[in-house]
């Protein structure tokens, strides 16, 4: 008998700092271990995306962001489990970063996100934003 595949709900926090938007890079020994991201983490029983982004915000790299807009959520499948992304605008209100729960840490424009090497699920947010910037 097959074991089912959990659902995980996820903040994502897009933190915008003088133009420029914080990825982080994602410890050995974990899933997708070595993929850059944006910094977040599961939510908690009752938390908001919203809390959760700030939360983890603080916890992963040691930044103060407030959270200003959650864009629609994004469902992705992998072999072993289903998640529900939750991006997140947020504000940076202090804090330059460090390498708290995180391999490592940057502060990018938005250009460079199309050299990361990103998660699949994040394919699409990436996509918006590239074309959100485009249009400006």
């Amino acid at each position: 008998m097959t074991r089912p595949r959990p659902d995980i709900a996820v903040a994502l926090a897009l933190v915008w700092r003088d133009g420029r938007l914080l990825v982080t890079r994602r410890p050995s020994g974990v899933h997708l271990a070595g993929f850059w991201e944006f910094p977040g983490g599961k939510l908690r029983d009752g938390e908001s995306p919203e809390a959760c982004a700030e939360r983890e915000l603080r916890e992963e790299v040691g930044v103060t962001g407030r959270a200003r807009a959650r864009r629609p959520p994004i469902e992705w499948e992998y072999p072993e489990r289903r998640v529900t992304l939750h991006p997140v605008d947020c504000d940076w209100v202090a804090g330059d970063g460090d390498a708290l729960e995180v391999a490592a840490l940057r502060w990018i424009e938005l250009a460079e996100l199309a050299e990361l090497d990103l998660p699949p699920a994040n394919a699409g947010l990436v996509a918006t934003l590239l074309a959100e910037r485009a249009a400006r």
